[in-house]
């Protein structure tokens, strides 16, 4: 599998950790942020996805194709146009 390295469980505050040396963290390629999931009687920790990842090439290719307007129209009501400042 690969290198099995003891450590202890520590109190961190009012939760508990592990130290994880940085041969494994080396190994794995983990960086800041991960997910932790149990499976079974294991502790799995993975690189956590990169949310909205390419967003901003697909949004400056929207706006280049001018397909980055509004859906639906806009509608104000008596009160947006008496008390609402812009």
């Amino acid at each position: 599998m690969g290198t099995a390295i003891r450590t202890r469980i520590v109190k961190i505050g009012n939760s508990q950790g592990i130290r994880i040396p940085k041969l494994l963290l080396e190994q794995s390629g983990l960086t800041t942020d991960v997910e932790v999931e149990v499976e079974g009687d294991h502790l799995v920790i993975r690189t956590a996805p990169q949310q909205r990842i390419g967003w901003d090439v697909a949004f400056a290719a929207m706006a280049e194709n001018h397909d980055d307007g509004l859906l639906d129209d806009t509608s104000t009501t008596a009160w947006d146009d008496a008390e609402w400042e812009w």
